[in-house]
């Protein structure tokens, strides 16, 4: 498994199964042109664009470069990596057609092609590794999710983190497992609390 600082921006959740297989990385899905009306995704795209850099990989049918054109575009500051898939014509598996274009998106081509797409984009590997131990119990247990003052809670710890506003308990997740462990979120929810606890 290959880890990856940046972000990956993909299409679709089956674009995201595909990766998660061979990458180690926050893959955020745009849910096509979801994209255009979802406030939450955008800002964690531009939060990611800012921290550690995004790499788009959206198929490379007319959907996908419009798709990868208006993340561009919404992206004002970081680093905005694009990362290109081949035309290889065909039908992915689960489909009973071909698409449109009758290209096969990220889901439909093959792993080798996808790593060597991102080998000429200049992605590299990284070291840094986080063990991605913050599960949802972790949130409920520290009170994140699931209690009545939890968004509250979560707003604290994203302000003081840096984060965006606009993110669900499943967005927090992903990314707090990029950013530390699991008894260091807890350092941290016991310092929020102390800070709080001082008037």
């Amino acid at each position: 498994m290959i880890k990856i600082n940046e972000a990956i921006i993909v299409e679709g959740k089956y674009d995201k199964i595909k990766l998660a297989s061979i990458i180690d990385a926050v893959i955020i899905v745009t849910n096509g042109f979801g994209i255009f009306k979802d406030r939450e995704k955008l800002e964690l795209i531009r939060y990611y664009a800012n921290k550690t850099g995004i790499i788009i990989l959206t198929d490379s049918d007319s959907a996908g470069r419009k798709i990868r054109g208006y993340i561009k575009g919404a992206v004002q500051k970081g680093s905005v990596r694009n990362v290109h898939i081949p035309d290889i014509f065909g039908k992915e598996k689960r489909k009973t057609r071909a698409s449109a274009e009758g290209k096969l998106g990220v889901e439909g081509v093959d792993v080798g092609i996808i790593l060597d797409a991102l080998k000429k984009a200049g992605v590299t590997a990284s070291e840094n590794a986080f063990p991605r131990d913050i599960t949802k119990l972790t949130l409920y247990e520290l009170g994140l999710s699931g209690g009545t003052d939890s968004s509250i809670l979560r707003k604290k710890l994203q302000h003081s983190l840096g984060l965006p506003s606009l993110m669900s308990a499943a967005s927090l997740l992903e990314v707090l497992n990029t950013m530390m462990t699991a008894e260091e979120l807890s350092q941290k929810m016991m310092a929020l609390e102390e800070k709080n606890n001082v008037i």
